[in-house]
């Protein structure tokens, strides 16, 4: 089973055809809304203007089958997104027949960004992914539809526990997809508990054309790397493939005394028959970030105060955070008949990691004056991860079945080292001229020791009738979690958690013409319970998984060359508390977020590509503790978020492309009662892009200025309520084809 059975559509030159009237009209009502809501009514006003004439062809539709996995959905109308992702155990499938928001971004988008993380790629332009905007953080932070993802729980082609631990560089990518949602059944369980979204990377593949790239980078103040990607395919039939990534980054960063350090070498192989596929991706790579962004809070009844300048680093410049990850997976298929296939796939990972520097820091007056206390962290984890499944086709009279079966495993055990509070090590300075004290004696006790092993089913069943038209799918997870925890001093075991969920959804998706697809769909997320704590009555307790049910309704219009999305959605998400009367610890809280996005995606005008949307979510705490703050809004997310991406191919200089960025925010709650809150802000981004040839090799050369009006805003970071947004920060690279 080679080929997946869904049609692969092909974007046509604008010279050649053009929509049909009504859709012309629609894509340009729809163009002037996105220029408008952007703040840019003077540019929306020109579309008023009368359309030239044009010779109406009516819409040219290629239908086909697209090969898999060795060959990805194309890229879409701008090259910036692709036409369709991997929907978990379904497969990839176009973005137009899946039930769920989708967005798959391409190695194209990925480089033109000068991303150095995945969140720099997904955050961008997408309105339901939110940043807190802090660089130099000991780990990515990101939310999804109001919840906050783990940056753990990003899988590499499906397989949970195998990408890097705190940070991902992007440069052995082809794909970065995002599906919005719970996705338990899809994924099985996120080992983070990560609700709100996915996010899926596919390593590179060797191209049918030989690859060697070298790509030198800058970034201020004074950080220099370099990357090189070489592809390569050889045997008769080219059916053996190498790919090659090494990149090296060191220096200061654009905040005052941070030093930014990051390694990564990988390779990719494969290998394809005619009935088998074959391939392995082993990696290393390092992440170290002296002088690190790590936040801060603030005492009860202090206001928040007026950040300090944007560049100003709230933690030593001793302090440092180290993280060093290997890797390897391999991965095989195999087609038994035309319309069934098996496949498997293992991987292996192992992370390092030493945190030394601030670990509370709270604001205690209005003159900006905080106490801080210094930690110190090492943790060594050790991770296995698998899958195996069949997927199939068949027909029973007019109803047509796409269906899956998979198990999944996933493994780990981790042991913890150091101290949460360094005796003597504690100073008081002010946020607006910290002044640190000497570099705090390192000791990393051993604290902790826990092995977690998840295991789980899943089947699903695409139904298709009328000529796929209308799309019915149904599918089932169980899932298996267990966990053990042992004495540092003996080894014996003191504690097991094992429990079991099942997780359903169902997804409708009804395509009432080619360019219009509407879809709803019921779909449950599972994370892992918890355990009472000491200093509850029923200390000790365990409860078992815990299920995030999503109810969404969308449209998806797709103009050829310029697609809009449309969803609204309901998520709900048991929450933990302690009862104030009794002390009973329990799952008896519940976060209810209710939102609607809307995106687009594409090239609407020739020479012209633009990514965004806006999205408003209302995150509320329907079920609390006694009902306290019960009602109230959840912390540390924006309510309102709206997201724009420009590109332009200028008409005065043959290759030169200018880009822009713009990123809105409303303001975000910090304290539970919402009394505090730090203000929206609105942060513009610019850049530019030129194409051309030396010596008949090709060279592009990026610039890009982010957030360039230098604005100091609140960010909301993890494990504290107050972070810097990254200051202005100029990007340059050079990269040249040999």
């Amino acid at each position: 089973m080679r080929k997946n059975h869904f049609s692969t559509r092909i974007a046509q030159p604008r010279a050649d055809f053009a929509l049909s009237r009504t859709a012309t009209a629609v894509q340009r009502v729809l163009l002037g809304m996105t220029l408008a809501v952007a703040g840019l009514p003077a540019y929306a006003d020109t579309l008023n203007t009368e359309e030239k004439a044009v010779s109406t062809l009516p819409e040219t539709r290629v239908e086909g089958e697209m090969d898999l996995p060795s060959e990805l959905p194309p890229s879409y109308a701008g090259g910036q997104v692709a036409y369709g992702s991997r929907v978990g155990l379904l497969g990839n499938k176009d973005f137009m027949e899946t039930p769920f928001s989708t967005v798959s971004y391409t190695e194209k988008y990925i480089a033109d960004r000068q991303a150095q993380n995945i969140t720099q790629v997904i955050a961008a332009t997408d309105p339901a992914v939110f940043s807190n905007g802090l660089t130099g953080t000991f780990s990515e932070n990101y939310s999804i539809r109001g919840f906050a993802s783990n940056i753990s729980d990003v899988t590499i082609g499906g397989l949970y526990g195998v990408a890097p631990y705190y940070r991902i560089s992007p440069e052995m990518y082809e794909r970065i997809e995002v599906l919005k949602g719970p996705s338990a059944l899809l994924n099985g369980m996120p080992p983070g508990g990560s609700v709100g979204g996915a996010v899926n990377l596919v390593p590179k593949r060797a191209g049918n054309e030989p690859l060697t790239r070298f790509t030198g980078t800058y970034m201020s103040d004074a950080q220099f790397g370099g990357h090189l990607d070489v592809g390569r395919r050889f045997g008769e039939d080219q059916q053996f493939g190498v790919r090659f990534n090494g990149v090296y980054r060191d220096g200061d960063g654009a905040v005052n005394h941070q030093k930014l350090k990051a390694e990564l070498t990988s390779l990719g192989l494969d290998w394809r028959g005619e009935r088998a596929r074959l391939s392995a991706d082993l990696y290393e790579s390092e992440d170290r970030v002296r002088g690190q962004n790590r936040g801060i809070n603030l005492a009860s009844g202090v206001a928040v105060p007026k950040p300090p300048k944007s560049d100003t680093l709230l933690n030593p410049d001793w302090a440092y955070v180290q993280t060093k990850d290997h890797g390897a997976i391999v991965r095989g298929e195999y087609d038994l008949t035309d319309d069934l296939m098996a496949y498997a796939a293992f991987g292996t990972s192992e992370t390092r990691y030493v945190y030394s520097g601030t670990m509370l820091a709270t604001v205690f007056n209005e003159a900006g004056d905080f106490k801080t206390s210094m930690g110190q962290l090492k943790m060594e984890l050790e991770k296995t991860s698998g899958e195996a499944g069949l997927k199939g086709n068949f027909q029973t009279a007019a109803i047509k079945h796409q269906w899956s079966i998979n198990a999944t495993h996933y493994g780990d055990t981790q042991k913890d080292y150091g101290r949460r509070q360094v005796p003597g090590a504690d100073w008081i300075t002010n946020i607006y001229n910290p002044v640190w004290g000497p570099a705090a004696d390192k000791s990393f006790p051993y604290i902790a020791h826990s092995e977690t092993r998840l295991t789980s089913y899943g089947v699903a069943d695409t139904l298709s009738v009328l000529e796929d038209q209308v799309q019915l799918t149904l599918g089932v997870r169980r899932q298996q979690v267990l966990t053990d925890t042992f004495s540092v001093s003996t080894g014996a075991r003191t504690g097991r958690y094992d429990e079991a969920a099942t997780t359903p959804a169902a997804a409708l998706l009804v395509k009432l013409t080619d360019n219009i697809s509407v879809y709803a769909n019921y779909i449950e997320g599972l994370s892992k319970g918890a355990t009472a704590p000491m200093t509850a009555a029923n200390a000790g307790d365990v409860f078992a998984p815990y299920k995030s049910k999503q109810k969404e309704v969308g449209l998806k219009l797709d103009l050829g060359d310029f697609t809009h999305t449309l969803s609204l959605y309901e998520i709900k998400r048991p929450s933990s508390y302690t009862d104030p009367d009794t002390n009973v610890f329990s799952f008896g809280g519940e976060q209810r977020n209710r939102g609607i996005e809307w995106g687009f995606f594409g090239a609407p005008l020739n020479d012209v590509r633009l990514m965004g949307g806006v999205a408003y979510v209302d995150p509320k705490l329907t079920k609390t503790a006694g009902g306290i703050n019960q009602g109230k809004t959840a912390t540390g997310l924006p309510k309102l978020q709206g997201k724009l991406g420009v590109e332009w191919d200028t008409p005065v200089i043959d290759g030169l492309t200018l880009t822009a960025n713009a990123t809105s925010v409303s303001k975000q709650y910090i304290s539970a009662d919402n009394s505090q809150s730090i203000p929206g802000y609105t942060i513009f981004d610019v850049g530019t892009r030129y194409t051309t040839h030396l010596a008949s090799r090709p060279i592009t050369l990026r610039g890009s200025v982010t957030n360039v009006t230098n604005k100091a805003y609140w960010g909301t970071p993890l494990l504290s309520s107050l972070g810097l947004g990254a200051p202005r920060t100029v990007e340059l690279s050079a990269s040249v084809d040999f």
